[in-house]
């Protein structure tokens, strides 16, 4: 989506699920716009008719990073925020480090391969298909391990989550934190203790205003 004025805010949007399932959607992206800010969601290959396999964090995390890269090109003053939902939580912390952006943003989002698979039981046979057993193809599970990758320099990331996910516990969130906190990260976090994975309709709009308030603290070098 594209503003009518001058591009000087990005938001990237970072679909959560698999297939059909969370797929992008106009209204999820309308959410970020506004006069001076371009939205953009990437497919991930594999899904929507796209070319390519989904490898869930494999090779399709370069969907990610090089759709930031030439965005930055063509914008190179814009500021970028990453926004992670759900599956894309993780899609966003295996990427964000290494990308010219200014913020990250987490959303009920997975912020751990392992306790994705712990917790999920129901997804466990897609995991094995897709990357498989955590021991028996553990290098594979290391590279999908962001928390490892993080360091005191990484951007700054703010982490939203409702207390009552039971797609995504919030114990995904609070183990982020603890793990920002001991590496020295900057952060912040935003929880909303009786919602569940998507908040309902006046927590919603109360979720999206201390986002795109996190958005203009971080621009106005606040945070």
């Amino acid at each position: 989506m594209t503003p009518k004025e001058d591009v000087k805010r990005i938001v990237i949007y970072l679909r959560g699920g698999k297939g059909q399932v969370g797929k992008v959607r106009a209204a999820r992206m309308m959410q970020f716009a506004n006069t001076n800010t371009l939205v953009f969601g990437p497919y991930y290959r594999g899904n929507n008719g796209s070319e390519g396999k989904d490898e869930f964090y494999g090779a399709d995390l370069n969907d990610v990073t090089v759709a930031i890269r030439i965005l930055h090109q063509k914008y190179p003053y814009a500021a970028i925020h990453m926004v992670g939902f759900s599956r894309g939580g993780l899609q966003g912390l295996l990427t964000f480090q290494d990308l010219p952006i200014s913020s990250y943003i987490i959303w009920g989002g997975v912020s751990d391969i392992y306790l994705m698979y712990e917790e999920r039981v129901d997804l466990r046979g897609m995991l094995k298909r897709m990357i498989g057993h955590p021991k028996k193809q553990a290098v594979a599970y290391q590279q999908r391990d962001a928390l490892a990758q993080i360091t005191k320099s990484s951007p700054p990331i703010f982490i939203v989550h409702g207390g009552k996910d039971k797609q995504v516990g919030i114990h995904h969130a609070y183990h982020l934190a603890q793990q920002l906190e001991e590496k020295g990260t900057t952060y912040r976090t935003f929880y909303q203790m009786l919602e569940g994975h998507v908040p309902r309709p006046f927590a919603l709009k109360q979720t999206l205003f201390e986002i795109k308030q996190w958005m203009i603290d971080v621009e106005e070098n606040k945070i």
